[in-house]
C-alpha cells in the first residue's frame, strides 16, 4: 500500500493511494502513527471495496508529506562506498549521523529555492525507511522487522553552509529542501539489501545511477545503531545516505539553479520531481 498526506485546513491528514489515482482519507498524520497497525487494517478493508470510489481524486488535494508534526528525520552521511570514494574519503566506521527538522520537507512539484549565498543546490537520492514500531536497544533484524515503509527522498544540500563547520545541520535544512514521495510498506519493498536502484535527473540528464547494494551500513544496521542512543518511534524517518554521483564531486563541481529541474526515482517507490527556483525577494 501508499499513504500519502494532504493538507485538510490546519491539519495533515493520511490516506490511502489507490490503483485509480484516488485518495481514500483515513486519520491525521500523528494519530495514524499512532495506530499503525490499526490504520493499515482499516485501509486494507477501503482499498479495492465499495469506498475506495469515493475517495478524493490525488490531483484535487493539496498534497504534504505523511509525516507527523513530532516525528524526527534522522541522516545518514557517506553510506554508499562509491559515494565515500569519490569524495576522497575513507570507509566510515560507524554511521555519521546528523539532523533536519519535519519543516524543511517538501512533496513532488513543490519548488525548491536556492539561497542566496549558494552557487546552487546539490542533489541526492536517498532511500528514507519510516519506523513502524517503537524501536530501543534492538538487533539489526528486529530494526529492520520494524520498519513500515520506504519513501523516495531527496536530500538537496546548500553546500557552503554545510561546510562552515564540522556540523552539517544548517545546509541540510534550507527550505523545501527534502521532497519525499509516498510512503511504500515494507512488504511491497522488501529487504533493500537485496538491490534498489537509485537514479536522479537533473533535466533529463542521469547523474547518479545507484543501487543500495552498495551500502555500508544497511537499513537494519543503522535503525539498531541509533536504538541504542535514542528510542526511535513510529513515524520518525531515517535517511540513509546517497551513492556516488553528486554535484560537489565533479570537475567542475556542478549545482542546481533556477530553471533546473531534478527527479530523484527508487525501484518500487516512484519518483520526485522539483524545479529549482531563485530565493524569493523580501
Amino acid at each position: 500500500m501508499r499513504f500519502v498526506g494532504f493538507r485538510d485546513g490546519r491539519q495533515v491528514r493520511v490516506g490511502v493511494l489507490t490503483g485509480g489515482d484516488r485518495v481514500v482519507p483515513l486519520a491525521e498524520a500523528g494519530e495514524f502513527y499512532e495506530d499503525l497497525p490499526g490504520w493499515t487494517a482499516r485501509a486494507r478493508e477501503l482499498v479495492g471495496g465499495e469506498r475506495e470510489s469515493h475517495g478524493r481524486a490525488l490531483g484535487e488535494l493539496s498534497l504534504a508529506p505523511a509525516v507527523a508534526g513530532s516525528a524526527r528525520v534522522v541522516c545518514v552521511g557517506l553510506n554508499y562506498r562509491a559515494h565515500a570514494a569519490e569524495g576522497g574519503l575513507p570507509i566510515p566506521e560507524t554511521p555519521a549521523i546528523f539532523g533536519r527538522w519535519t519543516a524543511s520537507l517538501a512533496v513532488d512539484g513543490t519548488p525548491v529555492p536556492v539561497p542566496p549565498d549558494e552557487p546552487g543546490l546539490d542533489w541526492e537520492v536517498e532511500l528514507v525507511a519510516v519506523v513502524g514500531t517503537e524501536m530501543r536497544c534492538v538487533d539489526e533484524e528486529t530494526a529492520l522487522a520494524g520498519v513500515f515503509g520506504y519513501a523516495t527522498f531527496n536530500d538537496l544540500s546548500a553546500r557552503r553552509a554545510q561546510r562552515l563547520t564540522a556540523q552539517w545541520t544548517l545546509g541540510k535544512n534550507s527550505d523545501h529542501s527534502g521532497p519525499i514521495g509516498p510512503v511504500v510498506t515494507a512488504d511491497e519493498v522488501g529487504d533493500p539489501a537485496g538491490g534498489l536502484r537509485l537514479v536522479t535527473r537533473v533535466n533529463g540528464e542521469v547523474v547518479q545511477d545507484g543501487d543500495t547494494k552498495d551500502m555500508i551500513f544497511p537499513v537494519g544496521r543503522v535503525l539498531a545503531h541509533l536504538s541504542r542512543t535514542m528510542t526511535l518511534r513510529p513515524g520518525d524517518l531515517v535517511a540513509t545516505g546517497t551513492p556516488a554521483g553528486v554535484g560537489y564531486a565533479r570537475t567542475p563541481a556542478r549545482f542546481l539553479r533556477p530553471g533546473d529541474v531534478v527527479e530523484v526515482e527508487i525501484d518500487r517507490l516512484g519518483a520526485v520531481r522539483n524545479p529549482i527556483v531563485a530565493w524569493p525577494e523580501s
